[in-house]
């Protein structure tokens, strides 16, 4: 076991995704929680045109141009006594993938809810995967300083939408115009609040039932107020951690993260009942955090963080044990013993070495390409981390080289991309083209945009019309070549190696099921 002081450093330690469907203001939170972690001094003001800084958790070229996530970014700050490691993930549905990648790799999530639009599909959908691993929720609803639903309806379509219990810990004072601040329940304070897009503000604590309070947000205010708490206290129970904990409960709080409204409960409230690094899954064991050896998984490969040196970096969550620079750890996958002279911690792009990590931990390990998602490094013992599933793709194009000169750059660019995981590339096997397949229509702009931007390689897209791409696998040989004999137009490696079938319709694919009883078809890479 690790000594005690080693064991402190787990306790501390918080790792966490902020998730939610595009524009429900995900970054923006990312940025105050880490203005109030002291690692930024101005918000970058996503939005804003006047100001030219964009969000520090946004720093791909493409991302600043379309304002949005196409990236899962990680970032570090010490908090209080807790060190948090956020992981800020793309909302668009055609990145789904990454995040859910990430969704294995933290403790805790938060998930942020616009309060016009209340729930969208795509918070659904990362809530089905928060489930499916018992991780726990809190809900901040965000941009209360518009006109939105009412609170109370809010609170009740979460439940029925995400198929969890809601406990509101703090709760808004009117919206819009109106809105006067945050009546935090979880330390029973009144905070009010003068909106301020770029510094920390200083906030006034008042009492609930004093006079002071009608002085501050009117006579009206006051007596709703009570009346809403007077309502809460009688609907919902009381607050218990344990409830969190087990992914029964999801605590709600309310708040402007773009005006910092509500934040600070949130981030206060967080440290005190989020998780602390909890065990991991292996094929073989459970692997607890506590324990003397180092264990960790990549979930994660980001080529190009630094244009100048077009280096890939890949993400490495620390299970358990912990991870020492240049001591030799043991890639499973092949078997060699590698050492990491300069493991990286983030600040988004900013990065800093370091000598040691704790479990919970994600850090930059610099890549030559000797890593694929989900590899698993340890002291020697065989573990294989499970859960990093590629799924099977929805949209496909051929992808063909632009300019002819370029040749090398773009096969190193296509290479490095697929690396990441941004997209799957199967190669034909009956006329050696290649094809990218992908689960939305942005990724093929993203990575047109990046060979070009990155890679220095122009590419053009070709059309081609598939169903579906499922692995094969089969115990019968012979027919399993028969399969590939009879479809060999429609076969297809990834970039493994693998079997693919390329299926043309979902009718094609529902026949060769059929007709071919001895062979399994995977709609995930992992089986």
């Amino acid at each position: 076991m690790l000594n005690n002081t080693e064991q402190q450093e787990i306790l501390r330690r918080r790792t966490f995704a902020i998730i939610s469907h595009p524009d429900a203001g995900k970054t923006t939170l990312t940025e105050k929680l880490l203005l109030y972690g002291g690692a930024i001094h101005v918000a970058g003001a996503v939005k804003s045109n006047k100001i030219r800084k964009t969000a520090t958790s946004d720093w791909m070229e493409i991302e600043k141009q379309r304002g949005i996530s196409v990236t899962t970014s990680v970032m570090e700050f010490d908090y209080k006594d807790y060190k948090v490691n956020i992981l800020d993930t793309p909302g668009h549905q055609d990145f789904a993938e990454d995040t859910f990648r990430t969704l294995t790799a933290v403790d805790s999530v938060i998930i942020v809810v616009d309060s016009a639009k209340g729930v969208e599909t795509q918070t659904r959908k990362l809530m089905e995967v928060c489930r499916m691993r018992n991780t726990p929720v809190i809900i901040y609803v965000n941009k209360m300083d518009r006109e939105g639903r009412d609170p109370f309806e809010l609170l009740d379509e979460l439940e029925d939408e995400l198929k969890i219990s809601v406990l509101p810990l703090s709760w808004p004072i009117d919206q819009g115009a109106r809105f006067k601040g945050v009546y935090n329940r979880y330390e029973q304070k009144f905070d009010l609040y003068t909106p301020s897009k770029q510094t920390v503000t200083e906030k006034k604590e008042i009492d609930i039932n004093s006079s002071e309070l009608e002085e501050n947000i009117g006579e009206a205010q006051a007596e709703k107020l009570r009346a809403d708490l007077e309502l809460i206290e009688g609907v919902y129970p009381e607050f218990d951690v344990e409830d969190y904990l087990s992914a029964t409960v999801a605590p709600v709080f309310f708040g402007s993260a773009l005006n910092n409204f509500g934040v600070k409960e949130l981030l206060d409230c967080f440290v005190e009942i989020a998780p602390s690094p909890r065990p991991t899954p292996a094929v073989e064991r459970e692997v607890v955090p506590a324990e003397e050896k180092f264990t960790g998984f990549i979930f994660k490969i980001t080529a190009n963080i630094d244009p100048n040196h077009r280096s890939c970096v890949a993400f490495c969550k620390v299970c358990s044990g912990k991870f020492v620079r240049n001591a030799p750890y043991l890639h499973i996958r092949s078997g060699k013993t590698m050492r990491f002279s300069s493991p990286t911690q983030f600040m988004a792009q900013r990065k800093s070495t370091i000598d040691v990590a704790y479990p919970g931990d994600i850090i930059g390990l610099p890549d030559t390409g000797n890593f694929k998602i989900g590899d698993t490094l340890t002291e020697g013992e065989l573990l294989h981390f499970k859960g990093l599933p590629s799924f099977s793709p929805e949209m496909f194009k051929y992808i063909e080289n632009a300019d002819p000169m370029k040749t090398k750059q773009l096969a190193k660019g296509i290479d490095q991309l697929m690396g990441e995981g941004v997209a799957q590339l199967f190669v034909n096997q009956f006329n050696g083209r290649k094809i990218i397949g992908t689960v939305g229509q942005l990724q093929f702009e993203v990575i047109q945009y990046r060979l070009e931007n990155e890679y220095n390689a122009k590419c053009r897209w070709e059309p081609v019309s598939l169903y579906k791409a499922c692995w094969i696998e089969s115990d019968d040989e012979a027919e399993l070549e028969a399969f590939k004999k009879r479809k060999y137009q429609f076969m297809a490696k990834d970039i493994e190696g693998r079997d693919v079938f390329l299926a043309d319709s979902g009718y094609v694919l529902q026949m060769a099921q059929i007709d071919f009883k001895n062979i399994r078809f995977h709609f995930t890479s992992e089986f």
